[in-house]
């Protein structure tokens, strides 16, 4: 087991004036055995933080270490690869050309395995790990459904013997009847296998149903993060709420959005990454923001994602709330926000 670490992470693309920061100095931390669910809008760097970590983006500054060193993303091919990507598309991340089989049995690492037969072994292994038929091994991906191609992208990931997978958006493109098997694949797995996970999807609901750890992030920065229970319950920056309000109403995580007290301007257009706003970068679509209260200056000129202030788990907002209706914590920590 190993512990993925992302340290100050920044991934620019372009140059001069047209150059735009799809990561802006990103410290999230995935602990060894633990989910950690990254959820945002479209574009708000979440696939572009997984590329990075596999070293299919390149830093413009900042490290992803994996148990405190630096990863190796120039390992020879068929060596031994401690972080594996699933990608959301699994039609366009597996050879059309090759028998899935060989696929999987591709990722082994050399020298792990004495032989032909060995190899073939654990590919019936691996596909009877991830609920699939070792027939299936002779088929190309075009005769295969998305769900089992998907399933086939896993036992591919995990072929490599990875200490963490990091899985982008993985449910996104099957039907709603398919992502819960899915879903339930990827649990069990993580829990049989204690493998540390970095879990990304633009859908909340999808989120706390695999996460340990929640990380939500917004125009390339991690705006909230803390434990699952926690932030779904007790979620303290306007943009989760949005998002919680949004998703599915269940397991008690129903909240009224903030908007409806002090007035909604979140289906304001999202800021030109191009230009991204002064201050805190929420503040053109926030609804408890300066668009809403004109006093709160703060807003518009200081960046709040250094400072977590009295809360209890990371969040970037200068006037973090939270749920009038909870207690403060046993150990007798105050959960009221530093500012009103």
């Amino acid at each position: 087991m190993s512990e993925l670490r992302f340290e100050g992470v920044t991934v620019r693309y372009g140059t001069g004036r047209r150059a735009v920061s799809a990561v802006d100095a990103v410290h999230l931390t995935v602990p060894s055995g633990q989910v950690v669910g990254l959820v945002g809008e479209s574009g708000s760097g979440k696939s572009t933080l997984a590329r990075a970590a596999v070293g299919l983006a390149p830093l413009a500054a900042g490290r992803v270490l994996l148990d405190g060193e630096e990863v190796n993303h120039r390992t020879p091919r068929g060596a031994h690869r401690p972080l594996h990507m699933v990608f959301q598309d699994p039609y366009a991340s597996l050879d059309p050309r090759m028998r899935v089989g060989d696929s999987v049995a591709e990722a082994i690492p050399r020298g792990s395995l004495a032989g032909a037969a060995e190899r073939r072994t654990e590919v019936a292994r691996l596909f009877d790990l991830v609920g699939l038929d070792a027939g299936h091994a002779a088929v190309r991906p075009a005769e295969l459904s998305g769900g089992q191609r998907q399933r086939v992208a896993l036992a591919r990931a995990l072929a490599g013997r990875p200490s963490v997978v990091v899985a982008d958006e993985i449910t996104s493109a099957l039907d709603v009847s398919i992502q819960g098997t899915v879903l339930n694949l990827v649990r069990d797995l993580q829990r049989e296998m204690r493998l540390g996970m970095l879990f990304i999807s633009h859908n909340l609901a999808v989120v706390r149903y695999v996460s340990d750890i929640i990380a939500v992030m917004y125009l390339g920065r991690i705006v909230e993060c803390g434990p699952a229970h926690e932030v779904l319950a007790d979620p303290q920056h306007p943009y989760t709420r949005e998002l919680l309000a949004a998703a599915p109403q269940r397991d008690g995580y129903a909240w009224e959005t903030a908007g409806q007290a002090d007035g909604t301007v979140t289906d304001v257009e999202p800021p030109d990454p191009h230009h991204v706003p002064t201050g805190c970068r929420f503040h053109p679509r926030c609804p408890v923001g300066p668009s809403v209260r004109p006093e709160r200056t703060d807003c518009l000129t200081l960046d709040p994602s250094s400072g977590t202030g009295g809360h209890r788990h990371v969040a970037a907002c200068h006037f973090a709330t939270r749920r009038p209706d909870l207690p403060d914590l046993p150990d007798g920590t105050d959960r009221s926000p530093t500012k009103r």
